[in-house]
């Protein structure tokens, strides 16, 4: 019997495999992450990744190599190299299969800027009933991501992060930014357009938090984002006027709307041919100065817009297109007018700029940093994919900084949002970065960031499918994520074009109701649209049901605060998420697998929102981020439909098994593994606590800082024991990465019934002595607890 066995126990990091002229490398990372590339022999590339910043640990490895193959263990996995067909198998260290690669491929490529690069591919063999998350951000309507056939290439409407994770515990960052073709057949196959290597990383995390965990450690932690940014914010496409934006921030103060950030939108610079000026040029903004300072005054923020781009008559255009740093491709706006559609005989001019490029980078900040300096709190980068009209496949051709800009397209927003995040960190500790950007890439977490769907239609549909969107951006590692409320294009629903009447259609109001109520869980609560105003006075008065309904909204979205906050510090501290689909929590509950309408709000909350109209009959709308701008008349003309919002309905939820339930609105107590027609009036849609929790309960606020968080209400809900930890610092600086922050922890005993508040951790300027803690239960009970940093415990 021929065959040789050895066996090693030694601190290794990297084997090589010759396999039929070709190279294949296997390094472990960490016990649970392994970084796999394959090499032509003649191609011996040392690539550095513009994404992973971590280093390979010194990780112990036992290896054996055994009838033609070498196995490498790991604490962690079991990777078995195929030492004939270099074919790479993960399992875990008992055994268990988790992934085996299929063939890969190195196709050269004979001509253009890409010339002896290659397309590279790697298939992978999935289970046959394995369902996989993340990918990036599809306008779908799908949880499962299996069976999906496309060109992954950033957009207004979807962009691709590049990773998968199944529900096994893996996950597959492809390492790689070009445009990449993924077919999910016999096998997973991705293929892309241009890579000297085939790279990707495997990791296990054991569940979907573990590859979470294992991606951050690979590509960056989670900063902690501004409190405010955690409020309402109020949007439309546009204020036109200094005035417009003021009269807003001056009603919602008057009529006790809760707030925090108003955004301006594009065209505060004037016409297309000063396109993104970083100034403002337009002169109805002529005040600008007292318009920032007025909202500063009346305790509010103010986000403005910025672009990717710049038109010919702008500072930075210049000093971009005398350096060589503006791509020739075409893109939006197409001409220097404003009407619509555009007159192409007078060409916009405008250019994306080439983001590749520190020295343009910095040119970008350069100009940027006068808005920064007048005080702006935060940039709405929009057109980070970016955009690109009049498509020819030809362009990707074009050279940039780092190369073709086919070999980088996809990681145009990953570089331009990094741009601004680094030059903000190096000039400002006293102001959290804090971005609202159209498109992401792996990574792009370690930003201060928040990624939104693009210009999505006003319909229910569309409602639909960013729940699942919302979720699987949140499985590739970035928890921080939000959508258009209502829709950015609602015009549809308008008698006459731009008329504003489809505030008072109830085909509208009933969307506009049901996706505040989604909203107000997802970590950036931000309401914006054009063809119809979005400010909730258009859509009634006090003591109407859709008026109260929305701003029943917002208002629960300040008193869930203390949640919210304590939740982003896990999110930062310990790689938690958000929103987290039901399989991060339910794993064993297969019915979970595919639910892509209901989540989990950090670990407590099961949100279900109201995704299929109750009360009118469903407006289908068909749209996209170019037809939108389109004019468009409701095709009812004849009045709008009476309907009776004081009626109830119900709606079909599901309760996952493996715990008990708590109706939030009326405490019922419901078992976990069923469905159930749930209560869902205009006012609210169904929310449940999972039994073993405790929720904190702030107070009604106008903005974020109004009142101290002296009195918050403790909800205990008892069936399991339970803990949380209360976070608290200054709010907007970087002083919490200095230790000036305070904890202070809380566990519930189920069996002695016993709620334990543990002694304060920490401290930070201006933080609470002392405090009163309102602890209630399900059943009735309330005790006052004086608090004063000291441990102390209440029975209930």
């Amino acid at each position: 019997m021929n065959r040789r066995i050895c066996m090693l126990a030694v601190a290794m990091m990297m084997a090589s495999v010759h396999v039929m002229g070709q190279k294949v490398h296997v390094k472990f990372f960490t016990p649970g992450i392994v970084r796999v590339t394959k090499t032509p022999d003649n191609n011996s590339v040392e690539r550095k990744s513009l994404v992973v910043t971590a280093s390979p640990e010194n990780v112990k490895l036992k290896t054996t190599a055994n009838a033609g193959r070498t196995v490498y263990k790991s604490a962690k996995l079991n990777v078995t190299v195929d030492d004939k067909s270099g074919r790479v198998v993960f399992a875990t260290t008992d055994g268990t299969p988790l992934l085996t690669e299929g063939e890969y491929a190195f196709t050269p490529i004979a001509d253009g800027p890409d010339k002896g690069s290659y397309k590279v591919k790697q298939c992978f063999a999935l289970g046959a009933d394995e369902p996989i998350y993340g990918i990036g951000m599809m306008q779908n309507g799908k949880m499962s991501l299996r069976g999906e056939h496309r060109k992954m290439q950033q957009s207004n409407l979807e962009d691709f992060a590049h990773f998968f994770q199944s529900i096994k515990g893996y996950g597959i960052f492809w390492d790689n930014y070009s445009p990449t073709r993924i077919d999910d057949n016999k096998t997973l196959e991705l293929e892309s357009q241009v890579g000297d290597v085939v790279d990707y990383y495997f990791m296990y995390g054991e569940n979907a938090d573990g590859v979470i965990r294992e991606m951050r450690h690979l590509t960056g932690k989670v900063p902690m984002l501004p409190l405010w940014t955690y409020g309402f914010h109020q949007s439309r496409e546009r204020y036109k006027t200094q005035n417009e934006l003021l009269e807003v921030v001056r009603k919602y103060r008057e009529m006790k709307i809760p707030f925090d950030g108003i955004i301006q939108d594009w065209q505060y610079w004037g016409s297309n041919y000063t396109w993104n000026a970083m100034e403002f040029v337009n002169p109805d903004f002529d005040r600008a100065q007292q318009m920032i300072d007025e909202v500063h005054d009346r305790n509010a923020h103010i986000s403005i817009s910025i672009w990717s781009s710049f038109g010919p008559q702008t500072k930075p255009f210049r000093q971009l297109k005398d350096k060589g740093l503006l791509f020739s491709f075409e893109t939006w706006p197409e001409s220097g007018l404003t009407s619509w559609p555009p007159r192409k005989d007078y060409p916009s001019g405008v250019r994306v700029y080439d983001c590749y490029s520190s020295e343009a980078r910095d040119i970008y900040w350069e100009n940027l940093s006068r808005l920064h300096k007048m005080g702006i709190d935060a940039w709405w980068m929009d057109s980070t994919d970016p955009d690109h009209v009049n498509y020819k496949e030809s362009d990707l051709d074009e050279k940039c900084s780092a190369g073709s800009y086919r070999s980088v397209r996809n990681l145009f927003p990953f570089m331009t949002v990094g741009g601004v995040d680094e030059h903000q960190r190096a000039v400002d500790s006293d102001k959290r970065v804090f971005i609202l950007t159209r498109s992401y890439f792996a990574g792009q977490q370690r930003y201060g960031a928040n990624t939104w769907s693009g210009d999505v239609g006003s319909s229910w549909q569309s409602l639909r499918n960013q729940v699942p969107l919302c979720l699987n951006h949140t499985l590739t590692a970035n928890p921080n994520v939000n959508t258009d409320i209502g829709g950015f294009f609602a015009g549809s629903y308008n008698r006459h074009y731009q008329d504003n009447s489809a505030t008072s259609n109830p085909q509208y109001q009933e969307l506009y109701v049901r996706w505040m109520q989604f909203g107000l869980f997802c970590p950036m609560m931000r309401s914006h649209g054009t063809d119809v105003y979005r400010e909730l006075y258009y859509y009634g008065k006090a003591g109407e049901p859709v008026y109260d309904a929305l701003v029943s909204a917002v208002k629960m979205r300040y008193r869930l605060l203390p949640y919210i906050y304590s939740t982003s510090w896990q999110v930062s501290k310990n790689d938690d998420s958000f929103m987290r689909a039901l399989i991060m929590d339910f794993k064993d509950d297969k019915n979970t697998w595919n639910i892509g309408r209901q989540f989990m709000f950090g670990r407590s909350l099961l949100v279900c929102p109201v995704v299929d109209p109750l009360y009118t009959k469903e407006k289908i709308v068909k749209t996209d981020e170019n037809s939108g701008w389109n004019k468009q008349n409701s095709n009812d003309n004849n009045g709008w439909p009476a309907v009776d919002w004081n009626e109830n309905r119900t709606y079909e939820v599901y309760l996952p098994a493996g715990t008990q339930w708590y109706d939030y609105w009326t405490n019922a107590r419901l078992d976990g593994g069923q469905n159930i027609k749930a209560d869902a009036p205009i006012a609210r849609s169904p929310l449940y606590v999972k039994a073993g929790s405790i929720l904190p309960i702030g107070q009604d606020l106008q903005y974020v800082n109004e009142k101290a968080w002296d009195n918050i209400t403790l909800r205990v809900y008892p069936g399991a024991n339970a803990s949380f930890t209360l976070y608290e610092d200054e709010g907007d600086n970087y002083n919490y990465q200095k230790g000036q922050y305070t904890e202070i922890p809380m566990t519930w005993n189920d069996k002695s019934c016993m709620l334990t508040i543990g002694s304060r951790r920490g401290a930070y300027p201006g933080m609470l002595s002392s405090r009163t803690f309102t602890v209630t239960s399900p059943d009735g009970k309330t005790k006052n607890v004086k608090y004063t940093g000291k441990k102390v415990s209440v029975k209930m």
